[in-house]
């Protein structure tokens, strides 16, 4: 789970919240209330359109970021999971890292990674960003410290501590594991516990959308995006001053 995080003083940052308008909207709202964040305005309904989307509605972490590209902000992806990434090209350069994601895109057996190592390929080729560093609260903290709101795909099943889901109902025998988006926002050391801002409308933990986390278990949640196809952070940097 990696080291205890730095000492710090407590960070939040004010990224607005506001609920998602569906059930399959979660990540382009927190891309919207980040672009506010930044005091970019877009529509929601306009980011809604504009970002790629999987056949049941949802989308992927590498998708936002590829919308973010186009608006002129620097995104930043840090994948966690193992179905995308191999833990050995950490080390590897742009142009190498395209290959092998390119020649896995050719090999893989399930469309769904196929639709996902390809978006990661689109997006390293418009000019994202991908660092691959271990999973920590200290990686979070670093990056909350820096004033960046942190996007992150997750299991909601495992961080709401609710059933398994099949179609859009509880099934604990049946069911599998629920993706979702959230935005990490603030950090409270004295308590090792991370603020987050939630777009679903019926959030198990809050009334208002932000509660806070544990560490370990904001951690573990977003790991076990893997099972959908995430267990990322995002970050979007400043915007161009071009754009």
């Amino acid at each position: 789970m990696g080291r205890r995080p730095i000492q710090t003083q407590p960070v939040l940052l004010d990224v607005p919240r506001f609920e998602q308008p569906d059930d399959v909207t979660c990540g382009p709202t927190c891309l919207a209330k980040v672009y506010q964040y930044y005091g970019f305005a877009r529509p929601l309904d306009a980011i809604i359109a504009e970002t790629p989307r999987n056949p049941d509605g949802g989308t992927l972490a590498v998708n936002l970021g590829i919308s973010a590209l186009a608006h002129g902000f620097r995104p930043i992806v840090y994948p966690f999971g193992m179905r995308v990434f191999d833990p050995t090209w950490h080390a590897l350069g742009r142009a190498h890292l395209l290959e092998k994601l390119q020649r896995r895109a050719d090999v893989v057996d399930n469309r769904r990674l196929e639709r996902a190592v390809r978006a990661f390929v689109a997006y390293l080729e418009r000019g994202g960003r991908v660092r691959l560093v271990p999973p920590s609260a200290d990686l979070l903290v670093r990056i909350l410290r820096l004033g960046d709101p942190i996007l992150t795909g997750l299991s909601a099943t495992y961080l709401y501590g609710s059933p398994r889901e099949l179609d859009n109902r509880y099934d604990d025998i049946g069911g599998h594991s629920a993706g979702h988006f959230v935005v990490v926002c603030g950090y409270r050391p004295r308590t090792r516990r991370f603020v987050v801002a939630d777009p679903f409308r019926n959030v198990p933990l809050s009334r208002t959308g932000r509660y806070t986390v544990e560490a370990g278990r904001l951690i573990t949640a977003i790991l076990l995006g893997d099972q959908t196809y995430d267990a990322v952070l995002l970050t979007l940097g400043k915007r161009s001053a071009r754009s």
